[in-house]
């Protein structure tokens, strides 16, 4: 085990050099999962508003609550109770505040 300059250690809390690169590795990787979720959730706006139009413009509400439910039942199946917020915050960017 060898100690890591102090400058790896401050960036990734890690005591190695080993840990510090591998550390490195797996923020890398999760800055580009970040950057294919926060294109996602961009992607989900749009399509979110293209329902919403096409909602209104019918005659119909800009929300349907039935299809939001849905919505929270699978990521809070998915990922648990974190997941309903999960949910919720992305209803919130999709539709605005009800």
């Amino acid at each position: 085990m060898t100690a890591t300059t102090p400058e790896a250690t401050e960036k990734t809390g890690a005591r190695t050099d080993e840990a510090a690169h591998l550390i490195a590795d797996a923020r890398e990787r999760i800055d580009a999962l970040d950057d294919r979720i926060i294109g996602l959730v961009q992607e989900r706006m749009a399509v979110s508003a293209e329902i919403q139009e096409a909602r209104i413009t019918s005659g119909g509400r800009r929300v349907n609550l039935s299809r939001e439910m849905e919505v929270l039942g699978r990521y809070r199946d998915a990922l648990g109770r974190p997941g309903t917020a999960l949910a919720m915050t992305l209803l919130e960017l999709c539709r605005g505040r009800i």
